[in-house]
């Protein structure tokens, strides 16, 4: 990852804060040195795997970076329960805990049950990102070569939604060439600046909002964590010219636009990029419609290192519902019998390239089954138009079999969200004495709005054959997220009493 930072003018400005001076290339180069040196101390070296507990920010940002160059990185989940924490480090594996100076949280008490040493992160309170690392004297590490292009750099899991959470590897090359796709994509710059609103515990927040505009020579500012109410003051003081974020957070800034205009009329942006889960077309009507510039689709996945696929920027076409052509790895459609399928014909995505992982940790029975003929299988339904735009249809996971009748919730989604009333909406499959399945909805109404769910019913069945109609939608007035702010269907029917 530091080969990253050569791409930077020395004395240019990387890791921003307002209040704070900024981190220039030069100085975070040299940050990195020292804490590998204050890691070898403490018996950490190439190879070794270091979990990172720190409240998003500049230096949550630097220590990833610096823990890449010296090991492994695992970023976890500041939110992460105590047991939660006991399982993540357990299955990592990880050789030391990195976490702020002064904090005792689950993360700290399971390192120190597991016998894992705490390595304290001190905030330099003048300069954004700026920190030093102490901790515990330990015996020299057998290897403390900076890290290697092949070696991995990341290691995260998965959502473990439906099993038991599957580590990801990705090595510097994997990250390197995701983070290269992207500023191609997006056409970065050294005077483009990020503002990075999503979390550094995931991949979208690594690649696509650190690492991205690094490779370009660019500038990041990471504030603490996303806040909607904020996200306009940080416009004005970061001065910005794109940020990414998943559909939730979008839609909430949307929510607070009206009240903000002043700072987005004066705003710097010149692209928005959304990942990570479905864009409605209509979000990103609004959001162009606001901000007055491109809305940029992209799909994403831990797996490839982020990005797979991307609308270009204009003149180049951009299709809404489609999240473009691929744009990196290659992209096809397989059968369940791992035949290639031709234009239109939906099947499942697969990919391969060089952003994506070579298997996921010591799980060969897991490996068997995403992989078919050197393709990656996503475990995502979808379409390549005679364009080679990629139109998606829902998780494989997630179709709701309705009685033998198969249903893509995405596509009520949409639905539902053509209705004025409505801003967000996620349909999913409940449990069903008879049919096995059925398909339920739930929505979040626009302020001050109070949309009846017989109306809601009778909306979508104008636009869906009966079938597809939701038996029950619930209007509430907070979905179920999962920790980077995505909407996750399954284990929702639970979440909302509809299930045992």
């Amino acid at each position: 990852m530091t080969a990253l930072l050569t791409h930077g003018p020395g004395a240019a400005p990387a890791l921003v804060e307002p209040g704070r001076a900024p981190l220039t290339y030069a100085a975070l180069q040299q940050l990195i040195a020292a804490t590998r040196a204050d890691l070898h101390r403490s018996g950490i070296g190439r190879g070794m795997r270091i979990a990172l507990q720190l409240p998003n920010g500049p230096v949550m940002a630097a220590a990833f970076l610096a823990a890449s160059a010296t090991g492994i990185a695992a970023p976890l989940n500041p939110a992460l329960r105590r047991e939660e924490c006991d399982f993540y480090l357990a299955d990592t594996r990880a050789a030391a805990l990195m976490a702020e100076a002064g904090a005792d949280g689950p993360a700290v008490a399971a390192a120190e049950a597991l016998g894992i040493p705490v390595l304290r992160v001190h905030a330099d309170a003048a300069t954004a990102g700026g920190f030093r690392v102490d901790g515990p004297a330990g015996a020299a590490p057998s290897d403390a070569a900076p890290a290697t292009f092949d070696d991995v750099a990341l290691l995260l899991h998965t959502s473990g939604t439906t099993a038991r959470p599957k580590l990801v590897p990705l090595t510097h090359a994997n990250l390197q060439a995701s983070a290269r796709h992207i500023a191609t994509t997006l056409e970065l710059t050294a005077a483009d600046r990020c503002l990075n609103v999503m979390p550094l515990f995931h991949i979208h927040g690594l690649v696509a909002c650190l690492a991205a505009p690094l490779a370009a020579g660019g500038s990041v500012a990471v504030p603490p964590g996303f806040d909607a109410f904020a996200f306009f003051r940080w416009l004005t003081d970061a001065a910005p010219s794109w940020y990414s974020a998943v559909p939730t957070m979008h839609q909430a800034i949307l929510a607070r636009a009206a009240r903000n205009r002043a700072a987005i009329s004066a705003s710097s942006l010149r692209v928005i990029r959304s990942s990570s889960a479905s864009l409605p077309p209509t979000v990103m009507a609004e959001l162009e419609e606001t901000f007055g510039v491109p809305v940029i689709e992209s799909y994403g996945m831990t797996e490839a290192a982020h990005q797979m696929a991307s609308n270009p920027l204009p003149p180049a076409v951009r299709k809404p519902g489609s999240v473009g052509p691929a744009a990196g790895p290659d992209v096809a459609i397989m059968d369940p019998d791992g035949n290639l399928l031709g234009r239109e014909t939906v099947g499942e995505v697969v990919i391969r390239g060089p952003n994506v992982t070579a298997g996921y940790l010591e799980r060969p029975e897991a490996n068997a089954e995403a992989f078919t003929g050197g393709w990656f299988r996503t475990g995502d339904l979808g379409r390549l138009d005679s364009d080679g735009y990629l139109f998606l249809a829902g998780r494989i996971k997630e179709i709701v079999n309705r009685g033998g009748e198969k249903i893509s919730p995405r596509e009520v989604d949409e639905a539902l969200l053509a209705h004025p009333d409505v801003v967000q909406a996620v349909a999913f499959a409940v449990p069903h004495a008879r049919l096995g399945e059925d398909l339920a909805a739930a929505v979040v109404a626009a302020e001050g709005a109070a949309p009846a769910p017989e109306e809601l019913r009778r909306f979508v069945a104008e636009r869906v054959v009966a079938f597809k109609v939701p038996r029950r939608v619930l209007v509430v007035d907070e979905i179920p997220k999962g920790p980077t702010g995505k909407l996750q269907r399954i284990g929702l029917a639970k979440q909302l009493g509809l299930a045992p």
